[in-house]
């Protein structure tokens, strides 16, 4: 059945925690804001305030939207740095601890659009991209998750996206970054677990400035307020999960994940036999599903080791 939508108040709180938002002044990433803001969060909102190309900057959008949730009577504060560089990424994260003296929460939600098909993408904007979503994410983990495990607590929530794991036409740049935006969550995931520090993905589908020049009048209601809850329960103190995806698009919420075929063992294979066991190498009737933070790259090699040995 599902599940009606209400105004009650959440009991989830923020209160005394500092949340990092990159990419934080308009579209997904107010909306995070907003939400953790009123919930009690000290929030810093990063924006260079660049055109969706990430040409350009501007600090006016930033500091309007730090100023409406103090306006709010939340404490917030502004940075223009550019996730795009390691000194802007660690000066994003100094900026939590030189305003509040910690960071509790990081969300990478900074991106930019530079579309193009394979054959015609310019090194210059495929690297624009990279820069941004993926490398940005590193800039701005780095720094954070170094803060996180010397004070045994933390959340990251990375921004993901369906693009990454199924890929639209003219999209190399993004598609590469948000599939490599795994990595880097596993990582987090697996060296944080002792450290009381959890990261998830966050793929999201709503309609903000990003899809500028896309045909959407066929889309159902697709606010970014219908991602906000999502990304604020994996921010939370309570958040059970790590190393995992999460998809939200028009009101859906469902965890994606990577799987495998049972497969098939032989002790030699030739090019031919490959060929002729192919039905049974795809066959989808056993799937084994390994999780990344609960040693998921060790039980991957003993399932396979135990075929071969049996």
């Amino acid at each position: 059945m599902e599940q009606a939508m209400t105004d009650t108040p959440s009991q989830r709180r923020f209160d005394d925690r500092v949340v990092v938002i990159t990419g934080s002044a308009r579209g997904l990433g107010r909306a995070y804001a907003e939400l953790v803001a009123s919930l009690g969060a000290k929030v810093v909102i990063n924006d260079n305030g660049s055109a969706l190309s990430g040409s350009g900057g501007d600090a006016g959008p930033a500091e309007e939207a730090a100023q409406a949730l103090r306006d709010m009577g939340a404490e917030a504060v502004a940075n223009t740095d550019s996730v795009a560089t390691p000194e802007g990424g660690k000066a994003i994260i100094e900026t939590a601890l030189d305003t509040f003296g910690r960071i509790d929460v990081l969300i990478h939600n900074a991106g930019n659009n530079r579309f193009a098909p394979l054959t015609e993408t310019s090194y210059e904007d495929f690297r624009a991209v990279l820069d941004v979503h993926l490398l940005g994410a590193f800039h701005v983990v780095r720094p954070a998750f170094e803060q996180m495990v010397k004070a045994g607590y933390g959340r990251v929530v990375l921004t993901g996206s369906i693009g990454g794991l199924y890929t639209m036409p003219q999209t190399v740049n993004y598609a590469m970054s948000k599939s490599g935006m795994i990595g880097l969550n596993n990582t987090v995931a697996i060296e944080g677990k002792d450290f009381g520090v959890k990261s998830n993905i966050i793929l999201p589908g709503a309609v903000t400035r990003m899809a500028e020049g896309l045909d959407i009048s066929q889309y159902p209601p697709m606010g970014p307020d219908l991602v906000a809850p999502v990304v604020g329960f994996l921010a939370h103190d309570s958040c059970p999960v790590s190393g995992e995806m999460y998809v939200s698009m028009a009101g859906r919420i469902a965890r994606a994940f990577v799987t495998e075929t049972r497969g098939v063992y032989q002790p030699e294979w030739t090019i031919d036999q490959v060929a002729g066991q192919l039905d049974a190498i795809r066959d989808e009737s056993e799937l084994w599903t390994f999780h990344p933070a609960e040693n998921g790259f060790g039980e991957h090699m003993v399932k396979s080791f135990e075929m071969a040995r049996s």
